[in-house]
């Protein structure tokens, strides 16, 4: 899988640290497949932009009525222009009940273990 930290925007220390965006969706259980299908176009389109290392809305395997949202972004700048540019095709159909997402600043990173 190819690194997409490349092309680093600014020298700027803050502006150039990972960012984690995490968060959940409350949904209908007998909507939460359609609701994750119908964002599999967002997925991909936000795969292809500078700078997502990471980004997937998928099924919680436990609770049937949440889907969870894990992104990784090589900088504040690069989730930015993904946050200006982002355009929800054709609305979706399903829509969540509540949400909570968040923005993570990642001061470092290291394998889980040693091996």
């Amino acid at each position: 899988m190819p690194d997409r930290r490349r092309n680093q925007r600014s020298p700027n220390k803050k502006e150039n640290m990972m960012v984690i965006v995490g968060g959940w969706f409350e949904v209908d259980p007998s909507e939460r497949d359609a609701f994750v299908a119908e964002r599999t176009d967002v997925m991909l389109r936000s795969r292809a932009e500078r700078g997502c290392i990471e980004y997937v809305i998928a099924a919680d395997p436990v609770d049937p009525g949440r889907a969870v949202l894990f992104e990784r972004w090589a900088s504040q700048a690069d989730l930015d222009a993904h946050a200006a540019a982002f355009v929800q095709s054709d609305g979706p159909s399903v829509a969540p009940k509540a949400v909570s997402i968040r923005v993570y600043d990642v001061t470092g990173e290291r394998p889980l273990s040693a091996r």
